[in-house]
């Protein structure tokens, strides 16, 4: 039997691996075991932090290494790898110009993937932050002033909420923070809500895989990448085959990638039956 075409497997979770009960299907498993049988190198990459991610990577088994924060802190055989913070003096920026804006800033802290989170306190009419934080629990740390409780260089600093608020803060952080930083967005259009990420600037996907390909003597043609949102698109790029869920967001469907079923009909198992396994 030839060894498999592609020998990296590059795989967002939510709304990609993930079925929209936060569960993998029996199929998607069987075919991440097959795909690492024969040799190829699985990596989860993610928004999560670690914790939220680990517990993912937990139910699949075996080796996972895991891109997180969009590419700010990468684990490699359960082990830091690297990191790329966010200055303090950036993230201090982004929390008061998301206040302008009456956002719930959330601080994504700890180095070596502790996944602290630090807040002053969210709106109750932010549902889709309150969700995420009682999800997060114990690792929220409420405090009373966001810029003095940071004593280090956090990941990312974040913001959640409807749609329309997204967007029109998304034009307030770009104009306030210029290139000091970068700001993805992530959005789930048949909820209404949308988070953006305040990051490091040179962190993205794209850029954390292209260096875990030439960390592992990888080439962009032996990779293969599967997303759903606009912060997977990079990634998507780096790859040699960047295929699209069929639930993605309508603006990364847009630019023309390959689309599979969605992330309830097994779209991640189709793609690696098909591209990896030869099945059909």
């Amino acid at each position: 039997m030839s060894p498999p075409r592609f020998r990296l497997l590059a795989l967002d979770i939510d709304g990609t691996l993930l079925r929209t009960d936060k569960t993998v299907s029996p199929r998607t498993l069987a075919a991440l075991d097959a795909a690492r049988a024969a040799g190829v190198h699985l990596v989860l990459v993610t928004g999560r932090r670690y914790p939220a991610a680990r517990r993912v990577a937990d139910r699949i088994g075996g080796r996972l290494d895991l891109v997180l924060h969009n590419g700010a802190l990468i684990f490699e055989n359960g082990e830091v790898l690297r990191r790329r913070p966010l200055p303090r003096e950036t993230a201090g920026r982004a929390v008061r110009l998301g206040r302008e804006r009456r956002a719930d800033p959330v601080v994504h802290c700890g180095p070596g993937g502790e996944g602290r989170l630090l807040v002053e306190g969210i709106e109750p009419s932010n549902t889709l932050l309150v969700y995420y934080l009682d999800k997060s629990h114990p690792d929220v740390l409420v405090v009373p002033d966001l810029e003095a409780a940071l004593e280090e260089d956090p990941l990312q600093v974040m913001f959640g909420g409807g749609i329309p608020e997204m967007t029109a803060l998304l034009a307030h952080l770009c104009a306030g923070l210029g290139d000091s930083a970068r700001i993805e967005r992530t959005l789930y259009p048949d909820a209404g809500v949308g988070i953006l990420d305040v990051l490091e600037p040179s962190v993205g996907k794209g850029e954390a895989l292209s260096f875990l390909q030439e960390r592992w003597g990888v080439s962009a043609a032996q990779t293969l990448a599967v997303g759903d949102n606009w912060n997977d698109h990079e990634m998507l790029v780096q790859a040699g085959l960047g295929l699209v869920m069929g639930n993605a967001d309508p603006d990364l469907r847009a630019l023309g990638f390959p689309v599979l079923p969605t992330n309830d009909e097994d779209g991640v198992a189709i793609a690696v039956e098909r591209h990896v396994l030869g099945r059909g």
